[in-house]
């Protein structure tokens, strides 16, 4: 099936109030173009380099999505044209991002990633950190960042079970967050693999990549 199909196919099951962040990492030019040209305009990658390098050659009116960890030294060159940033690990990350976004006379949306998994490889926040990020007095001063909701990703396994216990772990960490940013809406989980899970237990953003470009290139 070609790219345009695969995207009909997934948008076809994906529930009306389910947004979808096609993962467009190591995936060319005019693959990503295929995918635009079937009226898709939310792309996600995990590279701010090569997410720059496809922003400066694609249409403008395209979302660009940060999905990958973030280094903070690099915050800087996406900063005038990064629609949603997923991966915020830290205050210091934020810090950066707010200070950079007011550089460029914008204000960031973004994500705080939680870490949900059983792996030590996957960033994010525990519920403490959490906590203490969104009540600290740094975190009340920023004015150039928005946080719309939260992120996470489960323990790549065939265990089901175990892949609903974490999605759920974060649903109710994003409702007992709401309540103390009431204006949050979006909880971020699911990807090509496990997606259908994440939707069941609450995701209101999916990140698919695999199932509409195929296999990842190698990078």
């Amino acid at each position: 099936m070609s790219i345009a199909e695969n995207l009909e196919k997934i948008k076809y099951t994906l529930p009306g109030d389910v947004a979808l962040v096609a993962v467009s990492k190591t995936k060319s030019v005019s693959e990503i173009k295929e995918a635009y040209d079937a009226g898709h305009m939310v792309f996600g990658e995990n590279k701010i380099q090569e997410m720059v390098q496809k922003w400066e050659e694609m249409p403008k009116d395209i979302q660009w999505h940060m999905i990958g960890h973030v280094q903070r030294n690099k915050v800087k060159y996406m900063a005038k044209f990064v629609s949603l940033v997923h991966g915020v690990d830290s205050i210091k990350l934020l810090q950066e991002i707010d200070k950079r976004a007011e550089q460029n006379n914008r204000v960031i949306d973004c994500l705080l990633q939680i870490h949900i998994a059983e792996e030590s490889s996957k960033f994010g926040l525990n519920a403490r950190e959490l906590n203490e990020l969104i009540h600290s007095s740094t975190f009340q001063k920023m004015k150039n960042i928005a946080i719309k909701g939260l992120m996470g990703m489960a323990t790549f396994t065939d265990d089901k079970n175990q892949i609903r216990r974490e999605f759920r772990f974060l649903k109710t960490l994003f409702d007992t967050t709401q309540k103390a940013l009431p204006h949050i809406s979006v909880l971020s989980m699911g990807m090509s693999g496990d997606y259908k899970i994440a939707i069941e237990e609450g995701s209101s953003m999916v990140r698919i990549g695999s199932s509409i470009f195929g296999a990842r290139n190698v990078n």
